[in-house]
């Protein structure tokens, strides 16, 4: 039986990427980069988190390219509005999460 070396639970019963989702403060943002492309960025995600499943499943559910960059996940469009309601549906809490 594998034990989780943050919380000493077995792997089975492990809380630590459910705790770590409750405390990020997750700030969603618009920037306009060269030749008037605008992007969204989504920052405030801590290491607890996988960033890049994050972010392949943002891209996956809002139909848009994006990276990992700087700690921010970069999405390309104006997706302000859409990226709350698909973060609240990966289990995060809405309280958290600023625009």
């Amino acid at each position: 039986m594998d034990i989780c070396p943050k919380c000493g639970l077995p792997l089975q019963a492990c809380v630590c990427k459910e705790i770590a989702k409750t405390e990020q403060r997750i700030k969603i943002e618009t920037e306009k980069r060269r030749y008037g492309k605008v992007i969204t960025l989504v920052t405030g995600l801590s290491k607890d988190v996988d960033m890049k499943e994050i972010a392949k499943g943002l891209k996956s559910e809002l139909a848009c390219g994006g990276t990992v960059k700087n700690d921010a996940i970069e999405l390309q469009g104006d997706h302000k509005k859409k990226v709350r309601p698909v973060l609240v549906k990966m289990g995060f809490p809405e309280n958290t999460i600023e625009d």
